[in-house]
């Protein structure tokens, strides 16, 4: 394979995935991981990738970028389908569940369907609409309509999560820094999201391993607010291990 063809190759890969390690493309390639290093340095000196350590991510992981549902929901299927049916399993009868917007919530509240009882408050219409016509009770809050997440924000949804208390919140995030902690790339979004941390017995937080190692431009909260974490098992080492050294409960899928 010529250099060429292995570093558009890559980018396929990057684009795809939404980020790639240097130690599992070297073997993937038959190439060394100094070579992988230096088609990543190449890509990133081209404005295709955002170099990190020990890999890569898409151009579109910057701070400031908001990407409309529509396109999250076509990264990471099988992986987020995986987290939603792990976090129902954490659901008992007769609680109270919040949900915040994103397609990784969306995934945890379609697993959620076949519960008898059960509430669930979520700021995202279309989390309600998929919880429509099942036995779930769901709790909207107002707010003003963002188009890119389908999530209600403002004033309106923090005053209404503030008059309710609930079991456990499943916390979809953009970007998960296991030192800063977890972010999204819209400051009201993240303030609503850090209501429902206060009025939540336990937060979960629920994203694939792509999150990691990534910060948006609004913090959420810090590490210590989440009591667990559900991921897939491509996870870096150094990030699981600075989870469990948080005290955080980690549930691999």
């Amino acid at each position: 394979m010529l250099n060429e063809e292995r570093r558009r190759a890559i980018l396929d890969i990057i684009n795809h995935e939404g980020r790639v390690l240097v130690q599992s493309l070297a073997p993937k390639f038959g190439a060394s991981q100094v070579t992988i290093r230096k088609d990543l340095e190449i890509l990133h000196s081209q404005g295709l990738v955002y170099r990190t350590h020990g890999g890569a991510l898409p151009v579109r992981s910057g701070a400031l970028l908001d990407p409309s549902l529509r396109e999250k929901e076509k990264l990471h299927r099988k992986e987020k389908q995986k987290i939603g049916a792990a976090a129902a399993r954490l659901v008992k009868e007769g609680e109270s569940v919040v949900l915040d917007s994103g397609t990784t919530t969306t995934g945890v509240a379609r697993a959620l369907r076949d519960f008898r009882r059960l509430t669930v408050i979520t700021n995202a219409v279309n989390i309600a609409a998929d919880l429509a016509g099942t036995d779930v009770e769901v709790i909207l809050t107002g707010g003003i309509l963002r188009e890119n997440s389908f999530s209600l924000v403002g004033p309106l949804a923090e005053d209404t999560l503030r008059h309710l208390s609930a079991d456990i919140l499943f916390l979809g995030v953009d970007g998960f820094d296991v030192h800063f902690g977890l972010t999204t790339p819209n400051m009201l979004e993240a303030k609503v999201n850090r209501v429902m941390v206060e009025i939540a017995r336990r937060t979960v937080a629920v994203c694939d391993s792509s999150k990691f190692g990534r910060r948006s431009l609004a913090l959420i909260a810090p590490p210590s607010a989440v009591q667990q974490t559900i991921t897939d098992r491509r996870i870096p080492k150094s990030d699981l291990h600075g989870l469990e050294e948080a005290g955080i409960d980690v549930i691999l899928v």
